[in-house]
């Protein structure tokens, strides 16, 4: 199982296995990491599991869809490397990604 890096905005950090085929959103929720509150379980419909990716993996995560772009845009912490984690399917070459979590 690839493991997914959890940053919080405290220093936190959670190193957690998560399925492939599964979301780094779910990774989070199922391992009840604060910070992401994943509010509309997935369904890219609000923006409450935004995560940073860190700058060496925006290559390999891939650019976020026109819709997802739009959530992102209305989002207060928005930057240029924000990803709505709900749209990040975990996949073998994810394994050791970091995603730093938004202050809330």
């Amino acid at each position: 199982m690839p493991v997914i890096n959890y940053l919080q905005s405290n220093g936190k950090t959670f190193e957690v296995d998560v399925p492939v085929g599964s979301s780094v959103m779910q990774g989070a929720v199922d391992h009840m990491i604060e910070g992401i509150a994943a509010e509309c379980g997935g369904a890219c419909s609000c923006a409450t599991c935004e995560v940073y990716v860190d700058e060496a993996w925006i290559g390999v995560v891939g650019e976020a869809c026109d819709i997802e772009k739009d959530m992102l845009e209305a989002s207060r912490a928005w930057r240029t490397n924000s990803r709505l984690s709900c749209q990040i399917e975990v996949t073998p070459d994810l394994n050791g990604l970091v995603v730093m979590i938004p202050a809330a």
